[in-house]
């Protein structure tokens, strides 16, 4: 049983998860290099001091667990891209759990399991030293229903440490995960109070802030696509905050809602909350296809406006045979969100993306090539495409930037006409062919104010008009 101290302690964290999140939220960025908003626009991040656009792509969610992952982080990197996704979770042939096994079969919550946690910092350590961004998700719905609870750890009888009586955690939850069933999520001060459960669920905690706080490439997401309260995110982003706060550092965080609709009242709970999360993770959106997806994206980066932050994607949903739209849906999404402004965009991994394959590798590539001639920080997307004419629905797609450059792409080949700045009569037009990874010799136009676009061919293109 929990001592008073310990339900002291968490009775605190639950009736002051506000007072440390503002507290937290005054400790500067005194390390210069690690990851942060970047202050002349907070809309992207900075890393090593310099702005930078997250791109990326992984076969797993939980990468951290794979055996090749220096393997796999080098292709990243020499792809281009500098942004994974890593789930702490278990649910994988392969994967170790967080806790002890004993000889009997069942695990002790209070012993953990050097591996795992060694697994963790290995993908700290190796993604650091290759300019990578690493968003971690401490807790993931789907270890926790279904058969995947079968062998979790937390299931009471899987342990030592509760019953299912004193924890109140049942033995089996077969419904999906979206249902948030499980009493786990439940266990904070302000909603079940379970110190039974709460007291490992800290312990764990803990022990990943232990390491991932000293490296400066870490971003922070409370769940995987939660459809639980928001007390359970609240607790403990400001659990996160303080912890960093002790370390004398800040962290950034966020949680990502399962609802597919950016608009609904659900992603209002991070939205709103510039005092709580310091990004937002707008990944669920990339379920929507063709203007829709990059309509919410716009209504909420506008929503945002009165305090910016970055709008992360860390999952681009769509594969050939998956669930949620095909691969051509996902390298569409990859571009609009790209274009539209989003501070990351990694493909999902397979079957649900089209993680670090061959053809999610041009498209990264591709994007970081467009990104090392365009600076995207200093850009805004043209949100209701005022700027193009003769322009079907999803045909192109604006982003202007300053020194009159601007970044059209084109979904699949078309012909549209581009207002030009004011002033300007002459320029040049850099062809990127995006499923080539090639530019294209520019070409010159004369004239104004306005010039016509054509694409050399059908398929991804985008247009760089430059002066």
């Amino acid at each position: 049983m929990p001592t008073l101290s310990t339900m002291v302690r968490h009775a605190v964290i639950g009736v002051c998860a506000a007072a440390w999140i503002a507290a937290a939220s005054g400790v500067p960025f005194d390390k210069p290099d690690a990851i942060q908003p970047y202050e002349p626009n907070p809309r992207y991040w900075q890393y090593l001091g310099e702005p930078i656009v997250l791109l990326g792509g992984s076969r797993e969610d939980n990468l951290f667990q794979i055996p090749d992952i220096e393997k796999h982080l080098d292709l990243l990197a020499a792809t281009g891209g500098n942004y994974i996704r890593n789930t702490m979770s278990s649910r994988d042939a392969g994967d170790v759990w967080p806790f002890a096994q004993r000889d009997d079969g069942k695990y002790d919550l209070e012993t953990p399991n050097a591996e795992y946690y060694n697994r963790l910092e290995t993908c700290l350590r190796i993604a650091q030293a290759r300019g990578i961004i690493v968003q971690i998700e401490l807790w993931d719905r789907f270890d926790y229903a279904r058969d995947v609870w079968e062998r979790n750890p937390f299931r009471p009888v899987n342990n030592v440490n509760y019953t299912v009586e004193s924890s109140g955690i049942k033995s089996h939850y077969p419904n999906h995960p979206g249902t948030n069933e499980n009493p786990f999520f439940y266990s904070i001060p302000d909603l079940k109070n379970n110190e039974t459960v709460l007291q490992y669920q800290v312990a764990h905690v803990d022990r990943v802030l232990a390491i991932s706080l000293r490296y400066p490439n870490v971003l922070y997401c409370m769940d995987n696509e939660t459809s639980g309260t928001e007390e359970w995110g609240t607790y403990w982003a400001a659990y996160i905050k303080k912890k960093a706060a002790e370390a004398g550092t800040r962290v950034n965080v966020t949680e990502m809602w399962d609802d597919w609709n950016l608009r609904s009242p659900t992603h209002q709970r991070t939205l709103d909350h510039p005092e709580q999360y310091d990004f937002a993770d707008v990944s669920q959106n990339n379920h929507q296809k063709g203007q829709a997806h990059w309509d919410n994206l716009q209504w909420a980066r506008h929503y945002v406006s009165p305090s910016p932050r970055p709008l992360n994607n860390v999952k681009i949903y769509g594969a050939d045979g998956g669930q949620f739209g095909n691969a051509r849906d996902a390298e569409e999404r990859f571009w609009r969100g790209l274009i539209g402004g989003a501070a990351s965009v990694r493909f999902h991994r397979p079957d649900a993306g089209i993680g670090l394959s061959d053809r999610a590798r041009v498209h990264i590539k591709s994007a970081r090539m467009l990104c090392d001639r365009y600076m995207f920080f200093r850009a805004e997307p043209d949100r209701a495409s005022k700027r193009l004419s003769s322009r079907d629905e999803n045909e192109a797609y604006l982003s202007v930037g300053r020194m009159e450059s601007n970044v059209i792409y084109f979904p699949n080949g078309g012909s549209i006409e581009i207002t030009l700045e004011r002033g300007m009569t002459r320029g040049g037009v850099s062809w990127l062919n995006i499923s080539e990874a090639r530019w294209l010799d520019d070409t010159i136009f004369e004239g104004g104010p306005s010039v016509r676009l054509t694409t050399p061919d059908q398929g991804h293109w985008v247009a760089l008009v430059h002066p």
